[in-house]
């Protein structure tokens, strides 16, 4: 009975430290508009972000005013507004990202995405997101090491002290029981 009540606490715990986020775009409010240098576009925000299945994009913008189209490559390639996959115009756009893969969205005002206003989201597939958790790094070769170390993403370290945590609060509760 212990074991089973232990087993179910730690699959309970790991099932809510993987559950989807919200993710508002560019992590603030007033995101979605023309980047004001090359070092302030979306792309870079969403290059240190990881996204995964079940996790909804939040757009906050001034509806009447800008638009989220959803494109293909090529539409998103050529700024082209002409035959979005979707379109949101209501000033608080939710998206959930609901597969692996690219997602390419631009602003549907008109020169906005010709001045940089447009964002790519890579989902990771859910087999790397678990496997890349609890799989161990490769060793990289002595040649691999070529600058100073990269720190880990937000979402990385939050979920390595959650787990870290709620292993903790297993253990305290395993040795309660007996």
């Amino acid at each position: 009975m212990a074991g089973s009540s232990a087993s179910l606490l730690f699959l309970f715990l790991l099932f809510g430290f993987s559950a989807a986020k919200e993710l508002l775009v560019g992590g603030k409010i007033d995101a979605w508009k023309i980047p004001s240098s090359e070092s302030d576009t979306l792309n870079q925000w969403a290059e240190r972000s990881r996204f995964r299945v079940g996790d909804h994009l939040v757009w906050k913008y001034e509806s009447g005013k800008d638009s989220v189209l959803e494109v293909t490559r090529e539409d998103y390639a050529n700024c082209s507004t002409s035959n979005p996959i979707k379109e949101y115009n209501d000033g608080n756009t939710k998206v959930k990202l609901e597969h692996p893969g690219p997602f390419y969205f631009i602003s549907g005002s008109k020169g906005h995405c010709e001045k940089g206003q447009k964002l790519i989201v890579v989902v990771m597939s859910p087999r790397h997101t678990f496997t890349a958790i609890i799989s161990p790094a490769p060793t990289p070769s002595p040649a691999e090491f070529e600058g100073p170390a990269v720190a880990p993403t937000s979402s990385a370290t939050t979920f390595q002290v959650g787990l870290l945590t709620a292993l903790g609060v297993l253990a305290i509760y395993v040795g309660f029981l007996m």
